[in-house]
């Protein structure tokens, strides 16, 4: 029996997962790896990878100015702009609070586009796709939630993440995986309020946040990003085990059910028993 068997029992029209290990192989899979899904906001992610790429080229830096006065593309990143949830608007100064931003996303779009000079669809694809061999995957809408792509797709991407250097320098992953202003509370969408809402460059932190949509044998230094058709990715670095999941389903209580279990699953099958808690 694999750990990712569950998602067979979930109620969803389609899914499928996959278990990246501490090489960057795919360990288990489920269902069609080929099927491309809508992201939603596990399209974030992406383009964060994509501006960090920007970032390494010297076309930009994290600490340019970006978004409303005061913010810059490190604020951008973190959700620590000011923005409010989903218009151009300023609800606070940039670094006091964790607002998860949709437009502060689409505002980093529009900058990468700008200091690139090439829209952040066809960035993305030349930065991202295109080195990591990823055929499945494009930004089809908007930065904050337009993409699409596979299980596969998504594998090699949480593989760079595992274990980095095909795309980005290993210290630019350890970056996006820092705490990135600490302290800040915020809403985490869907599971309320948090104390400390830790985001890194793009992905969020888990640290100690309750209720979450990772497992309690996640370590708190698990980094990912789920999306609202049912999507998400995680990666465990002190396990060293990555986790990629898509559905063709909203986020709903089924979710809040299904996930955190199947990730202690599969952490108890590849993660080696250190993070069980």
């Amino acid at each position: 029996m694999g750990a990712l068997d569950p998602v067979g029992s979930w109620p969803v029209g389609a899914a499928a997962a996959a278990v990246v290990g501490p090489d960057g192989t795919v360990l288990e899979t489920y269902g069609d790896q080929d099927k491309v899904f809508p992201l939603a906001s596990v399209t974030k992610p992406l383009v964060a990878l994509s501006v960090l790429v920007a970032v390494e080229e010297g076309a930009l830096g994290l600490d340019d100015p970006a978004g409303p006065e005061g913010s810059t593309v490190r604020h951008l990143l973190a959700h620590a702009s000011g923005l409010a949830p989903d218009k151009d608007l300023v609800v606070a100064k940039p670094g006091t609070r964790r607002i998860y931003s949709n437009a502060g996303f689409d505002l980093l779009g529009d900058h990468l586009a700008a200091v690139t000079g090439l829209g952040c669809a066809d960035y993305l694809h030349q930065a991202l796709a295109e080195p990591l061999g990823l055929t499945g995957t494009a930004l089809v809408g908007p930065p904050h939630a337009g993409g699409e792509s596979t299980v596969g797709d998504l594998a090699l991407v949480t593989a760079e993440l595992v274990r980095p250097g095909r795309l980005l320098h290993p210290s630019t992953v350890a970056a996006l995986a820092t705490v990135q202003f600490p302290g800040l509370s915020g809403v985490v969408p869907g599971y309320g309020r948090q104390q400390d809402n830790d985001w890194g460059l793009g992905l969020e932190i888990r640290d100690a946040k309750s209720p979450h949509w990772t497992g309690r044998g996640n370590h708190p230094s698990t980094y990912g990003h789920f999306g609202r058709s049912g999507t998400f990715l995680w990666v465990d670095p002190v396990a060293r085990v990555g986790l990629v999941v898509l559905t063709d389903t909203e986020f709903e209580q089924w979710a809040k059910d299904a996930w955190p279990p199947l990730a202690d699953a599969v952490l108890r099958a590849y993660g080696s028993g250190q993070n069980d808690r």
